[in-house]
């Protein structure tokens, strides 16, 4: 286990705050779709806590990865746009930015769907260890961390977000 505290209720307020005034500065339509789980989670709470009307949208990476043959399908939520794609100015949500390859897979499924006037990300954490050209354009927090531990968003039954900060198993 390591130190590091990160409080996810606090980050979350101020990804509410960045994701409001990203709102404020782009054209409509706008939509949020939220990267499954954690992004996801978070768009939703987002849709909601920004007074946006129907659902924010929830996209999977899984048909995209270019992991997939070592993964397989994930179990995950599959993605559900309920907007028209295009013309629209997308804002993906995720929760922890690490090498831009989920996001990578994810710009790819979502022009399966249409192609978008614009797509923003915003994260709750960029944790760096970029391999691909991806930055987002709202991020809560920046963290260090080494290659060997995982940074992943928790959410209890009531809502409340935490999260799990662990060290890779050797294989």
């Amino acid at each position: 286990m390591s130190a590091l505290q990160l409080d996810a209720e606090q980050l979350y307020l101020a990804l509410l705050k960045g994701v409001k005034n990203l709102i404020a500065s782009t054209p409509e339509p706008v939509y949020l779709a939220g990267i499954t789980s954690g992004g996801a989670w978070l768009a939703e709470r987002l849709q909601r806590d920004l007074g946006r009307d129907g659902d924010a949208g929830v996209i999977s990476s899984s048909m995209h990865r270019d992991d997939f043959a070592q993964r397989g399908l994930a179990l995950s939520a599959q993605t559900v746009l309920p907007f028209d794609v295009n013309g629209a100015h997308v804002i993906l949500i995720d929760d922890v930015l690490y090498t831009g390859r989920t996001l990578r897979a994810v710009i790819n499924e979502l022009f399966d769907y249409g192609r978008p006037a614009s797509v923003q990300l915003a994260v709750l954490v960029d944790r760096g260890g970029r391999e691909l050209p991806i930055e987002a354009r709202v991020c809560a927090a920046t963290v260090v961390l080494a290659p060997t531990q995982t940074l992943e968003l928790a959410r209890d039954h009531e809502g409340r977000l935490s999260f799990v900060l662990e060290n890779k198993k050797e294989a």
